[in-house]
């Protein structure tokens, strides 16, 4: 099992014609839904409210097959965020957070044990970013690194990542996880002055044994200590880019799962490597043909290759 830490909250997406739509969202939420959907055993650990939209998301990734054993549920009002799509389909979000649901996952909500079969943590968005949530998740990859996979998807939101401790954070936490998985955008505001593949070898000497780089339409870069891959993106029409890069790493995943290669002692070598980030790419091509957050079913796919 996967156990997938951080947000869940509702997407109001504006379209092209001003309308705003309600959609279950959060990079966390996401890649828990993408991984149930890739029929991967996952849980999703965060904080949800019990209000209307607290309940669509519960109900969502209960209906896509996520276990919500280790969730929580309180009265905060769900947390919303406010995607704006631009002509090519990126998302630019604004935020409104105070005392909402989901940055209130408090380190008493932290299970005291995860359960023997959970091999693998996840976790990033803005479960780096809002307190008490990201001191709790903190806490608790300092407790599991040591023994299980822990994977780290910073998708920096810059409009967020103000606080001084922000930083530091994510630091500590790209050092104890297994696989670190960026944007370009996320690169771009860690190391400004870094070209792409240079700075996918910083982090790597920060301790992952895995970084894959995503890098839009031109696909993905992976570096361990042994190998270098870069693969391309297939070509689709892309109606929004939202989910896509949570669709990536809950794929990459996935095809570690079907190996049974989640382990914090990581290898891979360069045809291993090549075939998850191609699966990968797939997957999250896929997620960018719909619109919103909605990946693609194991059944859509046939197995991971």
């Amino acid at each position: 099992m996967i156990v997938v830490c951080g947000e869940a909250l509702i997407d109001m997406v504006t379209t092209g014609d001003g309308a705003r739509r309600p959609t279950p969202g959060g990079g966390p939420f996401n890649t828990a839904r993408a991984l149930a959907r890739l029929e991967v055993p996952a849980a999703f650990l965060g904080h949800f409210s019990t209000d209307e939209f607290g309940r669509m998301l519960a109900d969502q990734l209960a209906a896509d097959g996520a276990s919500l054993a280790v969730a929580t549920f309180g009265p905060e009002p769900t947390t919303i965020a406010v995607a704006n799509i631009a002509r090519n389909g990126l998302a630019e979000y604004e935020f409104s957070i105070e005392g909402t649901s989901a940055p209130n996952l408090t380190l008493d909500m932290i299970p005291p044990e995860l359960p023997a079969e959970v091999k693998a943590v996840h976790l990033g968005t803005l479960g780096l970013v809002l307190e008490p949530m990201a001191s709790s998740l903190a806490a608790l990859v300092r407790r599991e690194h040591g023994r299980r996979l822990v994977m780290l998807d910073p998708n920096i939101r810059p409009v967020l990542a103000t606080n001084p401790q922000y930083r530091p954070r994510l630091d500590s936490l790209i050092s104890q996880s297994t696989i670190v998985k960026a944007s370009d955008a996320d690169v771009a505001w860690l190391f400004p002055a870094l070209p792409l593949a240079e700075a996918a070898y910083t982090l790597l000497a920060c301790g992952p044994r895995l970084v894959v780089l995503t890098i839009g339409a031109d696909g993905a870069i992976g570096v361990t200590a042994d190998v270098e891959v870069k693969v391309p993106a297939p070509v689709v029409q892309v109606v929004d880019t939202i989910g896509a890069g949570d669709a990536f790493g809950a794929a990459l995943l996935a095809w570690l799962h079907a190996r049974g290669r989640l382990s914090r002692d990581l290898r891979l070598d360069r045809d291993d490597l090549q075939a998850a980030l191609e699966f990968a790419c797939l997957v999250a091509s896929i997620t960018c043909t719909r619109p919103g957050a909605d990946p693609p079913w194991l059944s859509e796919l046939g197995p991971p290759a």
